[in-house]
């Protein structure tokens, strides 16, 4: 399809070439994530994987980046919709409603500065949950939300990288033959929060 345009985003790209993609008439993105693609930088000495393509915009300033995120496609294990952050191949983080071992729907995120800190949240029971990203400064946190309203903090971090960064969204699909991903309620604002723990 033609270049993805949202009119309350920058610009937007591609991390790793052209992905799938689709917008629905009411302004859902629909990420559709090809057979066996992730970001992972395994702690553990497994090959690095880095097949997945986000789709994103290059901050100049700080920002927060939200949206709900769904997965509408049969799941299987840690597939996800997640809202991405990327500089280069040892430097990127992502926060994802990624679909669990034990066959939970769960807030996981994953910083990576040469090897990925991978740590589960919270588990959601509902279809559906709002992520935001938030650049302050050098630091990034991350949030959870059931109403886009309250969020629940879920990690501030930095990435030990000076270039430029793209961030928008990504889907995954490490275990199945694909993931269709789908982010509505699509919000971006400068208005940073100045306490990223008190649900604000």
């Amino acid at each position: 399809m033609d270049a993805v345009v949202i009119d309350t985003l920058p610009p937007l790209d591609w991390t790793n070439g052209p992905g799938a993609v689709a917008q629905t008439t009411d302004g859902t993105l629909l990420l559709t994530a090809a057979t066996g693609t992730d970001w992972t930088n395994s702690a553990l000495g497994d090959t690095h994987q880095h097949g997945a393509t986000a789709l994103g915009f290059v901050p100049t300033r700080d920002f927060w980046l939200s949206a709900r995120v769904s997965v509408p496609t049969e799941r299987t294990t840690y597939d996800a919709g997640a809202l991405a952050i990327w500089g280069d191949a040892d430097h990127w983080a992502k926060l994802c409603f990624e679909y669990s071992p034990q066959g939970e729907a769960m807030v996981v995120s994953v910083v990576t500065n040469d090897y990925s800190d991978d740590c589960n949240s919270t588990i959601v029971a509902a279809d559906a949950v709002y992520l935001r990203v938030i650049r302050s400064g050098r630091g990034w946190a991350f949030h959870s939300s059931a109403d886009g309203v309250s969020w629940d903090f879920v990690r501030v971090f930095r990435l030990a990288y000076g270039g430029e960064v793209r961030v928008g969204f990504l889907a995954q699909a490490p275990k199945g033959e694909t993931c269709t991903a789908a982010f509505d309620h699509i919000a971006y604002g400068t208005d940073v929060p100045g306490n990223l723990r008190n649900g604000s």
